[in-house]
């Protein structure tokens, strides 16, 4: 099966989206976030209301190059999915090439392909912040959720 993964051209450098990755998650993903997310073995949490979170080691950084994010814990607590917790043991890999006058940032989510149930919901989603990671990068102002 193929795991989501989406590509996006950036007018910032690797440097600017790896810094993204490691220390400002909060401007681009959710407020609602917790611990640390800079180094190997670091460990944090985001949420999206009382429903919604995910618990991350970070697994390998790459400085401008690439990050891959283990997901430890997750629920997706909404009444259209039976199974809440697909997130589990799935990697989120983020890689980063720097271009001549912008970089490429791809994402890859290993083990969200469309044989898991919330495939559609949790892609939708990605869609949605990866929009935002990108706008914050180009703009300084992401969409993350908030409060």
């Amino acid at each position: 099966m193929d795991n989501y993964t989406t590509t996006i051209e950036l007018k910032a450098t690797a440097e600017k989206a790896y810094d993204a990755l490691a220390h400002q998650i909060p401007l681009w993903w959710s407020e609602l976030f917790t611990g640390a997310s800079a180094q190997v073995g670091d460990i944090f949490t985001v949420r999206f209301g009382e429903n919604i979170h995910k618990t991350i080691r970070i697994k390998e950084s790459i400085h401008n190059s690439r990050v891959i994010w283990l997901v430890e814990d997750s629920l997706i607590a909404v009444p259209e999915l039976k199974n809440q917790t697909e997130w589990i043991g799935t990697s989120i890999v983020w890689e980063m090439e720097q271009k001549e006058n912008s970089s490429l940032l791809q994402l890859t989510h290993v083990g969200l392909n469309p044989a898991v149930e919330c495939y559609d919901i949790c892609s939708g989603g990605w869609d949605q912040f990866i929009g935002s990671l990108k706008l914050f990068l180009e703009t300084g102002n992401g969409t993350p959720y908030k409060k």
